[in-house]
């Protein structure tokens, strides 16, 4: 499942969507002065990661989504294992933790939509190499 060449590797280890090798993001979701930074090109394969001016606002449909399901799932989770938790707590909770992850889930929503556009190439890095030299 996670194994290279799958687009989770690429997501869930925030690498190049094309070689899986080069770094995707400049620093980690939690550097707030560089949050959500990305590279202009892969290190590796030399992809370039934004196609066009205004490829990344895409990516507030996946924030969005991410942002519902993990409201979803705190809500379901309060009220089928938890229902003596009063709404109050709830909601301050399903608040507090959207604030804590809103940094990852900004950085996966840029990572996903990249993936959703780029393909994995297996001899990327050697293109790259050979064309460099």
């Amino acid at each position: 499942m996670l194994s290279k060449g799958s687009k989770m590797y690429s997501v869930f280890k925030f690498r190049c969507p094309r070689c899986q090798e080069g770094e995707f993001f400049v620093s980690h979701p939690y550097d707030l002065s560089k949050m959500g930074d990305i590279h202009e090109h892969c290190s590796e394969c030399g992809l370039k990661y934004a196609k066009e001016p205004g490829f990344y606002y895409g990516a507030m449909y996946v924030a969005y989504a991410i942002g519902v399901a993990l409201f979803v799932t705190l809500w379901t989770s309060f009220n089928l294992f938890l229902p003596w938790v009063t709404i109050g707590v709830q909601i301050f909770v399903i608040v507090a933790a959207t604030i804590v992850l809103s940094p990852l889930v900004y950085a996966l929503s840029k990572i996903i939509w990249a993936n959703m556009f780029i393909s994995y190439d297996k001899n990327a890095r050697e293109l790259h190499k050979n064309d460099s030299r």
